[in-house]
């Protein structure tokens, strides 16, 4: 039996990038996966059909994870489809970089609503079903930025950094009731935005990695695993930085 199987995961932003990879990872161990997206519906429906494949079950379920409403409605289809929640992983996020002088009240609105709101909107509503059945694992996607910081993107940076504040704080109110919350900080990982980066850019990047490689999804989503398998049952409150030694 694998070690997720029967287990219930809600992977928000799931459809692409890292959460796309997350799915296919929890996919791949039996899990029930829930792929929230708002965007790109047909990549939704391709990812589903792949978790299928994969052995697993899986719904799509369209929400906008920065209204609360929203929010509830996708927890509540997943509770109805497959009876409960075990694992949530809070991975939605957007970007509006802008240096600070120029940066519109709208571009680090939309940054904090989606980025920082919205994972307060998810752990809000999966907490009343988590403490009452006493066991749960919450896992955040913040960033290496949210712990160094990063010209241009005070918006991001300000939105990760209190992603990892909510997951302290979280893990010392939920940590009674067996209900664990963790962080994963990724730094720079290889997606469709680093592949058009030119070498010389990308030679400066690389320049502050010690393993010199950027990262792949797969990295984030072996630490998410681990996070939310029984190997990690007495840890909580901590940031997993996945970072090649950045910081």
């Amino acid at each position: 039996m694998s070690a997720f199987e029967n287990q219930t995961v809600i992977v928000t932003g799931g459809n692409t990038g890292i959460g796309r990879e997350i799915c296919l990872h929890f996919a791949s161990a039996k899990a029930n996966v829930v792929v929230n997206y708002l965007f790109e519906e047909e990549k939704a429906i391709d990812l589903l059909a792949h978790i299928e494949n994969l052995g697993g079950k899986g719904i799509i379920v369209k929400g906008d994870v920065s209204i609360l409403d929203d929010s509830k409605r996708i927890v509540d289809k997943a509770i109805n489809t497959f009876g409960k929640v075990d694992i949530l992983v809070n991975n939605s996020g957007i970007t509006r970089d802008n240096l600070m002088m120029r940066m519109s009240e709208e571009e680090f609105d939309s940054v904090i609503n989606v980025n920082l709101k919205g994972t307060w909107n998810m752990c809000k509503s999966v907490t009343r079903h988590m403490l009452k059945n006493r066991s749960g694992k919450i896992i955040n996607i913040a960033s290496v930025v949210g712990i160094m910081g990063n010209a241009g993107q005070a918006n991001y940076v300000a939105s990760k950094a209190g992603i990892i504040g909510l997951t302290k704080s979280l893990a010392k109110e939920f940590g009674s009731r067996g209900v664990t919350c963790n962080a994963v900080a990724p730094g720079f990982i290889q997606t469709k935005m680093t592949d058009s980066l030119t070498p010389e850019i990308k030679e400066q990047y690389l320049k502050q990695i010690p393993l010199n490689k950027f990262g792949t999804a797969e990295d984030v989503a072996f630490s998410v695993m681990f996070l939310a398998s029984r190997k990690a049952n007495y840890i909580t409150g901590q940031v997993i930085s996945v970072n090649g030694g950045m910081i």
